[in-house]
């Protein structure tokens, strides 16, 4: 790893903020300013790594001597691609769709470090309970999770809805996997 240990993320997601904030590093957050690939333009295991990897080399580009993180998520029930709802009716049509199913987070997570670069996508699967119209808006009246993929936030109220969940790092699901980033930084910790 570069001995320039500047650390950024290349987000500007307030959750994925306070993810990387757990590892105790000092860093700083950048828009990685990359025109995203749209869900549907190619595989879902395709579409992560682009996206992933965009963010990290638009933000490297910019900060050639610094240490950048990237990550991009989708969640997939099926064949459909879940989105950020956006508003009210539409958070109430993805659950009431989720509603007895299960949902395949894949999260990319990217590290940029010189000629030192990685990337995996680590996966999570979530399983709804049946939830009933009035459980779905209670929820969401409470949470208010419209720009969150799923419509939900599994690190707060969002857990009543589930079943189970499965998965080897559940901050994977939160949208930033930390146990593979965590190994990836350890030079970082120790130095």
């Amino acid at each position: 790893m570069k001995t320039d240990t500047h650390l950024i993320l290349a987000s500007t997601s307030p959750y994925r903020k306070a993810l990387l904030d757990r590892l105790r590093l000092p860093f700083t957050v950048c828009d990685p300013d990359f025109g995203e690939a749209a869900p549907g333009s190619m595989p879902p295991a395709d579409l992560i790594r682009h996206n992933t990897l965009g963010k990290a080399g638009a933000v490297s580009a910019l900060h050639p001597h610094a240490t950048v993180i990237a990550a991009d998520q989708l969640a997939v029930c099926g064949d459909i691609v879940l989105g950020k709802p956006g508003n009210h009716a539409a958070a109430c049509a993805q659950l009431a769709m989720l509603s007895g199913k299960s949902v395949d987070f894949m999260t990319g997570v990217a590290l940029y470090c010189g000629d030192e670069n990685h990337y995996a996508s680590v996966p999570f699967r979530v399983y709804f309970r049946d939830l009933s119209d009035s459980e779905i808006d209670v929820y969401l009246r409470t949470e208010r999770p419209y720009g969150c993929a799923g419509s939900f936030k599994a690190e707060a109220f969002g857990i009543v809805l589930f079943e189970r969940m499965c998965g080897d790092d559940p901050t994977a699901l939160m949208g930033l996997p930390l146990i593979t980033l965590a190994g990836w930084l350890k030079p970082l910790q120790t130095a």
